[in-house]
C-alpha cells in the first residue's frame, strides 16, 4: 500500500469524525478495511451521543464490521492516535495495520502496537490535528473526560 492509498482511506475516517462533531460528540473517526482496502465497518466516538465510555471511534467501527473470521489483513484507520483501550482491541483480535491521521493531540498506545509486531502509519494529517486541536481549545473538560484526565 502507498500513502495515497493510506490517505483515500483515512477520508472515510475524517467523514465519521466530522459526523461525530456536527452531532456533539467528540472528533474522532475510524473505519475497519478488509485486505483489499473495502470498508468493513466505519464510525465515530459517541461517548457524548450515548451516554456510554466505550464508543470511541475504533470501537464503533470494529462493531460496525460485525465478526470476521480473521483480522491479520485487516486495517485500522483513524483520525487520532488509539488510546490504550482501543489499542488493546487492535492487540486483542490481530489488526495488521493502524494508519493513523495524527499524534500531535494525543500520543496512545501506537507505539506499544509496533513493538507488538503491528503495522503503525502515522501521516500527521494538518486537517486531522487541526480538527482536534479546534475541538480540544473549545472543550477542555470534556476532552479531558475523553481520556481519563478529569
Amino acid at each position: 500500500m502507498s500513502e495515497v492509498d493510506y490517505r483515500e482511506w483515512l477520508k472515510v475516517a475524517v467523514e465519521e469524525a466530522e459526523t461525530g462533531l456536527a452531532s456533539g460528540g467528540i472528533p474522532i473517526g475510524a473505519a475497519l478495511l478488509g485486505p483489499g482496502g473495502e470498508v468493513l465497518g466505519r464510525g465515530h466516538n459517541r461517548r457524548v451521543q450515548d451516554d456510554d465510555p466505550s464508543v470511541h471511534g475504533e470501537t464503533a467501527a470494529f462493531r460496525n464490521a460485525g465478526r470476521q473470521r480473521s483480522y491479520g489483513g485487516t486495517t485500522m484507520v483513524t483520525t487520532l492516535s488509539p488510546c490504550w483501550y482501543c489499542s488493546g482491541l487492535i492487540r486483542q483480535f490481530g489488526i495488521g495495520r493502524v494508519v493513523i491521521g495524527e499524534a500531535r493531540n494525543f500520543h496512545g498506545g501506537h507505539d506499544w502496537l509496533v513493538e507488538h509486531g503491528v503495522d503503525v502509519v502515522v501521516l500527521d494529517d494538518p486537517g486531522c490535528t487541526r480538527m482536534m486541536a479546534d475541538f480540544i481549545a473549545a472543550h477542555p473538560r470534556l476532552w479531558n473526560e475523553d481520556i481519563g484526565e478529569d
